[in-house]
């Protein structure tokens, strides 16, 4: 019996999320096996190996995007990752905003605010600053 789950995101660039899983501490492979209840695996093109029992497989979609897979089973993912991989979510949109702001020419500055778990980007340009915030719900670092 298969646990895996896949949510559908709208992750495109593979080098933002080297970058958030580095930032999360964990380590991503390539053309590895991710590991789920027992001994099931699931094949990923990349995979975010965790600290517990269980992985993320990430697949390319035919639209071009990255489907997350794994094994949700007792909340081992959960716990790393956040609910719906709300933590390694959060992390790709802070780094994709920083670069694609970055090849703009735009100053980028990043604070984290631990009470709620939001991101804030301060970007800079030759106009006045604007601000992003991303904040996962539910969330507490």
């Amino acid at each position: 019996m298969s646990h895996f789950t896949t949510i559908t995101t709208q992750v495109r660039d593979v080098e933002v999320p080297r970058t958030a899983v580095e930032e999360l501490g964990l380590e991503l492979l390539e053309n590895a096996s991710a590991r789920g209840y027992a001994t099931n695996q699931i094949k990923g093109e990349l995979v975010i190996r965790l600290k517990g029992p269980y992985d993320v497989a990430l697949n390319k979609n035919p639209d071009g995007s990255y489907g997350l897979t794994t094994d949700w089973w007792l909340g081992h993912v959960e716990r790393e990752m956040g609910a719906g991989f709300g933590r390694l979510l959060q992390l790709y949109g802070v780094h994709k905003t920083m670069i694609e702001a970055r090849k703009r020419g735009h100053f980028v500055r990043r604070q984290a605010h631990q009470k709620n778990a939001a991101a804030k980007c301060r970007l800079r340009a030759d106009s006045p600053v604007k601000e992003a915030s991303e904040k996962c719900a539910g969330r507490e670092a």
